[in-house]
């Protein structure tokens, strides 16, 4: 139970052998009222494979979730849940910098949070999954400035791959966008492919190579085809 804004908030933090002690990540998963919890399996599979690239990771519930206390706020009191999150994880394994990652409407969550002035330690890498863009239309937000990867489905039937498209198309620093093709909103029959995608792309950005290292400079991530 990690102290929130409203009360406590259920976790579960994990600590891979061997783990990066320079960098953790933090997962938000999908939507309260739409059954989203911790134990989502889209916001396991990014949690697992952010383990397996070495990161420690914690998985919350957002508030009136499973034992966490309060109840849905629509994104505003959820953002503040993670970045109590964030600033437990922080403290407790004294990294130098944190990632963000999030499944539809944890990825709003995490995408508003990163695009935030004030983080500390800074956030490295933000990773959303089907992220709701309708949603990014906030009074004062402005798009986070650390590498960004997308990962959308082209058969998602809650957010257009073609409005994802064009939100991105948009931004001033695009986000690094990979399509996968026959792929719905939940990633059924898929989840090998996402992890996968995640694993491959982001090893090659902890490395140094391409777009998008992370602690790069924001800016020039591809808007990518379909793998």
């Amino acid at each position: 139970m990690i102290p929130g804004p409203v009360g406590a908030l259920e976790a579960l933090a994990v600590e891979p052998a061997g783990f990066d002690r320079r960098r953790a990540a933090v997962v938000c998963h999908p939507h309260p009222l739409h059954g989203g919890t911790m134990d989502n399996k889209v916001a396991h599979t990014l949690a697992r494979s952010l383990e397996e690239l070495g990161l420690a990771t914690v998985r919350f519930n957002f508030r009136g979730v499973g034992r966490s206390d309060g109840s849905f706020d629509d994104g505003a009191g959820e953002t503040d849940d993670a970045r109590a999150v964030c600033d437990w994880a922080a403290e407790h394994w004294r990294v130098r910098e944190l990632w963000l990652a999030g499944f539809s409407f944890g990825s709003f969550v995490a995408t508003r949070l990163a695009g935030e002035s004030r983080t500390a330690p800074p956030i490295g890498q933000l990773i959303t999954v089907a992220p709701p863009v309708r949603r990014f239309a906030i009074p004062g937000w402005s798009p986070p400035r650390c590498p960004w990867l997308i990962v959308q489905g082209d058969q998602d039937d809650l957010v257009d791959v073609n409005e994802v498209r064009s939100w991105c198309a948009g931004v001033v620093a695009p986000p690094r966008l990979v399509v996968l093709e026959g792929v719905d909103h939940f990633f059924h029959g898929r989840l090998h492919e996402l992890r996968d995608i995640l694993r491959d792309t982001l090893r090659s950005q902890l490395a140094g190579q391409g777009p998008g290292a992370a602690g790069a400079a924001p800016g020039g991530n591809p808007i990518s085809d379909p793998p």
